[in-house]
């Protein structure tokens, strides 16, 4: 049975590992997609107009890139450069609305193109740091209802068309975010801070300490096990109540608040545990008492080696009502 056993897996050992690795470039695809955004592209954005039909598979011409739709009576940012080659950032207006679009090439951005492309991860992330400069530009001056990346409009008549189609969704989105700010908030905490800590608050931990040094090898080795799975559970908990404790503060400061998974180490940098990564939609006029709030938490936490960084404000991508998923029209 065990020859049979391993001859089997010896026969499917390689299949199986392309599949791994190949499960694990998906996955670090979608992962560095979420870091370049803040981990906000999960979350489509601006109501969702009817599908039209697909963009045709031309290589020639150009299509029209969207950011975001803000209110026509907002001054139009400047600063901010287009995806591709440079073009200029222009707004499309209608029904009291406007659009902020760029020129793309069809070579690069047309169906199958851009479907390989996606493929691409130093392509993917040049696109989605442009997308996101000119969303932070056009923040900076009016309220926006921030589009996902990969928008795509066949021409201009296409987008007021969109826009007339959606006014009442897009007037209710852009009432709805007036004067709100959406602000991430990271909560890491000092994993030997943590651990001391656990080990402070477990009950005859300093006893243990010392039954271990008299224990012949079998004997502490058990111990030792269940004493490292003790301050395992231990810390597990304190980071929880940590974590569900800083949410609770900053969720009954906020207008509305979203949680996220932790964001990889391995793409984002951070150090430490992150026990807490969030999103909170507030009111622009109280962000020194988010910041006061922050501070804050931060001392009541020490002991755990809390640190909160709090980032913003960002397009309001968490928070647009009715949030929609077509992106070709």
């Amino acid at each position: 049975m065990n020859d049979e056993l391993a001859r089997w897996a010896a026969e499917r050992a390689p299949a199986l590992r392309a599949r791994a690795e190949a499960e694990a470039v998906a996955t670090l695809r979608e992962a560095l997609v979420a870091a370049v955004l803040g981990e906000r592209s999960r979350v489509t954005t601006g109501p969702a107009p009817a599908r039209p039909p697909a963009v045709r598979n031309r290589d020639t011409g150009d299509l029209l890139w969207a950011y975001c739709v803000m209110r026509a009576s907002d001054a139009q940012p400047t600063d901010a450069p287009g995806i591709a080659n440079g073009e200029p950032v222009k707004r499309v207006e209608a029904a009291g609305l406007a659009a902020l679009v760029s020129s793309v090439p069809r070579a690069e951005f047309g169906e199958e193109p851009l479907r390989q492309n996606l493929n691409e991860l130093a392509w993917l992330e040049r696109i989605a740091r442009a997308h996101e400069g000119v969303l932070d530009n056009a923040l900076a001056g009016a309220t926006i209802v921030p589009l996902r990346l990969c928008t795509l409009y066949e021409n201009e008549e296409r987008v007021r068309e969109m826009l007339a189609r959606e006014r009442g969704a897009f007037s209710a989105a852009l009432d709805h975010l007036a004067g709100r700010q959406e602000w991430g908030v990271k909560v890491l905490l000092d994993e030997e801070r943590l651990e001391q800590e656990a080990h402070a608050r477990i009950g005859g931990a300093s006893e243990i300490d010392r039954d271990l040094d008299s224990r012949g090898s079998g004997g502490a080795y058990m111990l030792r096990r269940r004493f490292e799975r003790e301050l395992r559970e231990a810390a597990e908990a304190l980071a929880s109540q940590a974590a569900e404790a800083i949410h609770a503060s900053l969720s009954a400061f906020a207008l509305d608040a979203v949680t996220r998974s932790p964001q990889n180490r391995d793409l984002s940098g951070h150090e430490g545990e992150m026990i807490l990564n969030a999103a909170y939609l507030v009111a622009a006029e109280r962000l020194d008492e988010v910041h006061e709030l922050v501070r804050r938490l931060e001392d009541e936490h020490r002991a755990v080696g809390a640190r909160i960084e709090i980032t913003g404000p960002w397009p309001p991508y968490n928070f647009v009502p009715g949030g929609g998923t077509a992106t070709v029209a």
